[in-house]
């Protein structure tokens, strides 16, 4: 039987305050860990896809997943990325991905005048019991394979936060949306590690 030892960050809370350690505790499972070439990073503004992108280079491609449009009926501005930001992270070699619709708010029913459940809100109830940086973190991954800039079937390193920042990072194996919960197990979603994430979970609820 193997057995693999690893270091795992975990904070007490969930924040914007934990972005640096989580760069940090990505850098080093990158150091420890070959096979992973991709960190998908969700960053609004850009900023902390900037901070993994500075300290990653040379290690790992940075793909920095912002806002979609849709964050508008939440009464939230869009776009958000800063273009001075976007201009780091393309000179770094970072891949910007701005546009991506968000996966865990697709279903037609989301804003519905029916009350209904669908999908899409069941994954992401089941996700946000890991926190709100959990389920960002693998909704970045889904939406750089369903965008054609990551490719599927291999394990990455999704990074997400809970407002700002970045607060979790996991490795995980990419793959499609549809596919999450393929007959295909070579091909559906595998949680594989968890490298940093807050002890207390924090999830935002959006009312349309």
């Amino acid at each position: 039987m193997g057995l693999i030892k690893r270091e795992v960050y975990y904070f007490e809370n969930p924040g914007p305050e934990n972005t640096d350690l989580v760069v940090e505790a990505v850098s080093k499972y990158l150091d420890l860990n070959k096979g992973i070439s991709d960190v998908v990073v969700a960053s609004t503004s850009g900023l902390t896809a900037l901070k993994f992108a500075r300290a990653l280079k040379g290690k790992a491609k940075v793909i920095c997943v912002t806002e979609a449009p849709y964050r508008r009926e939440w009464g939230q501005p869009w776009p958000c990325l800063k273009p001075e930001h976007v201009q780091e992270l393309t000179s770094l070699g970072a891949i910007v991905l701005d546009k991506a619709p968000y996966v865990f708010h697709s279903s037609l029913f989301e804003a519905a005048k029916w009350r209904t459940d669908f999908p899409e809100l069941i994954v992401k109830e089941t996700l946000y019991s890991l926190g709100q940086g959990f389920k960002v973190a693998v909704e970045v991954v889904l939406q750089a394979v369903s965008c054609g800039v990551l490719e599927p079937y291999k394990d990455v390193i999704g990074v997400g936060g809970s407002g700002e920042g970045a607060d979790t990072a996991i490795v995980l194996r990419a793959t499609y949306p549809q596919l999450v919960f393929s007959k295909d197990s070579s091909k559906r979603l595998e949680i594989r590690e968890v490298i940093a994430m807050p002890l207390k979970k924090k999830w935002w609820e959006f009312q349309l």
